[in-house]
């Protein structure tokens, strides 16, 4: 089976409150868009894990998509696969590439294997592996609170429009990113919020730019550059270092030497 894992960007994202399980409380709202790595499992005589594309660092038992198969292999009975992951999604970028990769893989496996389970029950199981892995399970657009696992699905709909993901050669450590974050509630009405794009611009925050454009004044600049180049809307995805912006009409401009995806949404 061959699945096409997408990754998503954050509008908006709001550190709320420290955890005692040493995780943080957000608010966000996660946007699928289309840029994928591919992935196929397949059964197997004995489990192999394949990754090709943009190298992975660490140990195969570390990546995500072998933690999935292992999850499952734990609580049914299932027999081992073949793993080829290739891929595209930059790593580091705030975009839940690797999240996207494990959910998917949950999917497959679920199919592969005529396991029965529905949204709801892989949902949990992909919370056990990424606080943000379970969004991929149904892939929509949803409002995210507590680590990102509780989702609420937003009548969010940016169908049309285009955008722009610029991914400097920087990484940027989920430990570093909340280092410096203090968290604060979040007062507003969100949700009236994200109904109202236009005013996006100044309104709708990422709270970990305070600390992180001014560490690495690159993603300042190429954020600036978006606004110039006529985006409504531009803002680090996730812990970053991503930089993405939202047009109204397909955007004609390059920055060479950077990653840069385009799409409509």
């Amino acid at each position: 089976m061959i699945t096409f894992p997408n990754i998503k960007i954050n509008l908006g994202l709001y550190i709320t409150g420290k955890r005692s399980d040493g995780y943080h409380d957000l608010l966000s709202c996660f946007y699928p868009v289309n840029w994928c790595d591919i992935l196929e499992i397949t059964t197997s005589e004995t489990f192999e894990f394949i990754q090709t594309g943009i190298p992975v660092p660490g140990f195969v038992e570390d990546n995500l998509c072998v933690k999935a198969y292992t999850l499952i292999k734990a609580k049914h009975s299932i027999g081992p696969v073949r793993i080829h992951l290739h891929k595209i999604i930059p790593m580091g970028a705030g975009l839940g590439g690797g999240s996207s990769d494990a959910a998917y893989a949950l999917k497959s496996l679920n199919s592969i294997f005529n396991l029965g389970l529905d949204n709801t029950q892989l949902k949990k199981y992909a919370s056990e592996i990424g606080s943000d892995c379970a969004f991929f399970i149904e892939n929509k657009p949803a409002i995210a609170t507590s680590r990102g696992e509780v989702l609420e699905l937003s009548e969010l709909d940016l169908r049309g429009k285009y955008i722009v993901i610029v991914c400097p050669d920087i990484h940027i450590s989920t430990k570093q990113a909340f280092s410096a974050i203090k968290p604060k509630p979040y007062s507003a009405d969100f949700k009236q919020l994200l109904a109202e794009y236009s005013i996006w611009k100044g309104h709708l925050h990422n709270q970990f730019e305070d600390t992180i454009l001014t560490l690495h004044p690159k993603l300042q600049t190429i954020k600036d550059l978006l606004y110039e180049n006529g985006a409504f809307y531009a803002s680090m995805s996730g812990s970053g270092s991503a930089m993405f912006g939202l047009f109204n009409k397909e955007p004609d401009f390059n920055l060479p030497g950077l990653i840069i995806f385009k799409g409509i949404l």
